[in-house]
């Protein structure tokens, strides 16, 4: 898995961490201007985070939990990739210190942008 974040970016670190506790060998390229990465991933307008990652032949936008990247991988929909828009509370990298999730979804990218829910967290 190849992630490009910002290079003050704490909550990128604390992804890796996770996807990196979860077996996947992570390299790390610090970049300042992030949206060339987010256009040539295919990571539709409106549907980015902080961070993009490469794997597989998808992309992971932003704070997708572990188990759901594997889910892909294992499953290999015809798709771009995955996508949690913004930076939920309790996801992956973006936990609280009282364990308080907000419910968010993480979106599959079709080939054509368009977005359905791959998994739904903290419901």
């Amino acid at each position: 898995m190849t992630v490009h974040k910002s290079p003050s970016c704490g909550c990128c670190v604390k992804w890796i961490e996770h996807m990196r506790e979860a077996g996947f060998p992570v390299e790390v390229h610090d970049t300042d201007d992030m949206l060339p990465v987010k256009q040539g991933a295919g990571v539709p307008y409106g549907k980015g985070s902080c961070h993009t990652a490469q794997v597989g032949g998808y992309f992971v936008e932003g704070h997708v939990p572990a188990a759901d990247v594997k889910r892909l991988l294992a499953e290999k929909p015809q798709a771009r990739g995955l996508t949690v828009p913004g930076m939920p509370a309790g996801s992956p990298g973006m936990e609280m210190p009282d364990g308080r999730v907000q419910p968010y979804a993480v979106e599959l990218v079709a080939d054509d942008g368009s977005t359905s829910v791959f998994a739904r967290h903290g419901e």
